[in-house]
């Protein structure tokens, strides 16, 4: 941990201090577990609210929101993305050890960049480069003539260029459609434990330059994946789907075989997105199948009203059941 003083912190972030602006600072922690060495961070109204009973040290607000005049703050645009910046500064990791660790295996035509640290247990197979300043950490594996851009950073247990799930169905059996393909990922591409990237039966997987997958990301073959996307734990994405630059997937979606996001579209957690659908620019979608947001929540609140709907109906059944057997 590093000891910084209020001031300083807000000079990193372009902030405005009110209070004590000499207190030094020696960590970062939530609004409820912060001490009075800490910084802490509030960026919704919820948390304005609990930030009264926080022991924070000092804490990151928006630039127009009231807080007690007897805090220490930091007023800045955007609290969560600033904090984000000052937990390197107060809470560093520990120095990268770069190089191959003793265990990994990695084939004699692989290239790695300057300043690459490949963990235990790591297999690159032939032909693959990876760039400059990139991390694997344990237990990765890359399939042969897989290209990985600089500033990669790569969890345990992923893997990448494994054959996509290509198969025809010739005379009653399924016959492997060879997957000859490669992948390809950009610079300052994260990519989370336990996430597969499957190599293109021709031509290219690609995953753009500053994309994110969390764990347990599925990425099919032939899938082209743009710049800076977010994809949460637990997508799979089926073969030939095409994502569009800053496009938003949440957790638990699926996405049938070329189905295509356009850029900026926002896919909410458990949607289904259905075979060669298109979600436009933009747009947000939810359930399942995905359509429009506002449409998903108005038939939401419908199904929420059928329960009441129906005992009105059996009401209806009964008057009708009781005035036919007073016309008989």
């Amino acid at each position: 941990m590093m000891t910084k003083r209020v001031a300083e912190l807000a000079g990193l972030v372009h902030g405005v201090v009110e209070g004590a602006g000499e207190l030094p600072l020696d960590g970062v922690q939530s609004l409820e577990m912060a001490g009075p060495s800490q910084l802490s961070f509030v960026a919704n109204r919820k948390a304005a609210e609990a930030s009264a009973t926080s022991n924070a040290g000092c804490l990151l607000v928006p630039l127009q929101w009231p807080l007690p005049a007897t805090r220490t703050v930091i007023r800045v645009e955007d609290p969560r993305a600033c904090f984000a910046k000052l937990i390197r500064i107060l809470q560093p990791e520990g120095p990268m050890q770069t190089g191959i660790h003793a265990s990994a295996v990695v084939d004699a035509s692989a290239v790695i960049g300057a300043g690459t640290s490949i963990g235990a247990g790591c297999v690159i197979g032939r032909g693959v480069n990876i760039g400059p300043g990139g991390r694997l950490h344990p237990n990765v594996v890359v399939y042969a003539e897989v290209q990985i851009g600089a500033r990669a950073v790569i969890h345990s247990g992923a893997v990448i260029g494994a054959d996509g799930f290509g198969f025809a169905l010739t005379g009653g059996r399924w016959e492997k459609f060879p997957q000859v393909g490669t992948v390809s990922i950009g610079d300052d591409v994260e990519i989370g434990a336990n996430s597969t990237i499957d190599r293109a039966a021709l031509g290219e997987t690609v995953i753009g330059d500053g994309t994110k997958l969390d764990n347990m990301v599925h990425i099919g073959h032939n899938c082209r994946i743009g710049k800076h996307v977010v994809i949460a734990a637990q997508t799979g994405l089926s073969g030939g789907v095409i994502v569009g630059d800053y496009a938003v997937i949440g957790g638990q979606v699926g996405v049938g075989d070329k189905a295509r996001i356009e850029s900026k579209a926002v896919v909410g957690s458990g949607a289904g997105i259905l075979t060669s659908k298109i979600v436009r620019a933009g747009e947000p979608v939810w359930g399942t199948p995905a359509r429009e947001l506002k449409q998903y929540l108005e038939v939401l609140a419908a199904m929420n009203r059928l329960p009441e709907m129906r005992k009105q109906f059996k009401e209806v059944l009964e008057r009708l059941r009781e005035l036919e057997k007073g016309g008989c």
